[in-house]
């Protein structure tokens, strides 16, 4: 079970790399430039590009987001074996 988890990990995490790393660089640019720098003109762009808008993709790309990233979570969490009963401790 868990190599077939490891299948879907590996896949999703190409997949989300690029989306995943473009809202996190944009939402870190973002913060750098609009709060830090007072560079409002930069900041519109990247908050542009961090919710999809100037993709035309605003109303589907937050979810998009968040679908495989609780993807990645879970197929992470259950490969790490955190979902695992331990039963050399139940049998003590």
């Amino acid at each position: 079970m868990v190599r077939t988890f490891r299948k879907y990990h590996r896949s999703l995490a190409i997949i989300m790399a690029l989306p995943l790393g473009l809202t996190i660089l944009t939402g870190l640019g973002y913060t750098i430039f609009e709060d830090w720098l007072h560079i409002d003109s930069i900041g519109r762009i990247l908050i542009g590009l961090h919710s999809g808008e100037l993709l035309g993709l605003e109303d589907i790309y937050p979810v998009l987001n968040g679908v495989g990233a609780i993807g990645l979570l879970v197929t992470g969490v259950v490969m790490g074996g955190l979902m695992k009963s331990n039963r050399k401790s139940q049998n003590s």
